[in-house]
């Protein structure tokens, strides 16, 4: 059996110490992968951030708020784990610039600077050791996988799963996995609970056979 990695749920980028930039992704993919996860046996640690839902008792969770503290306490535990599932949407781009308090409301327009944050993702497959697989997700419009294929390259993930923008906040969804040759591996359809369950198997056979 593995020890699974699994971040989770949206990170917050704050503008000044009220305002945050973030994300409307819930939790409940990452949640139902944890529950599929530990009924097959598998250890599981959640690094999550703010979410609504609540995650199985099995899993060990680690709260995070931002895309960096998200990062940290993944390298933290990187090196005890067998597998990383990226199902998380960390902020990638975060205010150059934090404003202390409180900005005023004014009738000007205020302008932003942002600047990207580090990949989490990416990250950790650059430190991957012997036999370490990785697993990123990929939210795009229509579920087009171009760019998924980018992204498991540059990110030098094993497998991406690509679903599409309606999947957040919703209890189904529906999902295809991809190599890095960009061949399909499989498609799933349904709750997400199912469609976790299929991917734990997935995963399963493929990297822990």
């Amino acid at each position: 059996m593995a020890r699974i990695l699994l971040t989770a749920g949206p990170t917050r980028a704050y503008i000044d110490d009220v305002r945050f930039l973030s994300n409307a992704s819930s939790g409940r993919m990452a949640a139902a992968i944890a529950a599929a996860a530990l009924a097959a046996g598998h250890e599981v640690v959640i690094v999550s951030g703010p979410v609504q839902i609540a995650y199985p008792g099995g899993a060990r969770v680690i709260p995070v708020v931002t895309t960096r503290e998200m990062l940290e306490a993944s390298l933290a535990e990187l090196p005890r784990c067998d597998g990383v599932i990226a199902a998380a949407a960390p902020c990638d781009f975060e205010p150059k610039r934090r404003t202390a308090g409180k900005i005023p409301r004014q009738g000007s327009a205020l302008m932003l600077e942002l600047e990207p944050t580090k990949d989490v993702i990416a990250t950790l497959a650059r430190r991957a050791r012997p036999r370490q697989w990785f697993v990123a997700f990929a939210l795009e419009p229509g579920a087009d996988p171009r760019r998924a294929f980018e992204k498991i390259e540059a990110k030098r993930c094993d497998l991406i799963v690509v679903n599409d923008v309606t999947a957040i906040e919703a209890t189904k969804t529906t999902i295809t996995v991809y190599d890095r040759t960009h061949a399909a591996v499989g498609s799933k359809a349904g709750t997400k609970r199912a469609v976790a369950t299929w991917l734990v198997r997935l995963f399963t056979a493929r990297f822990m056979g």
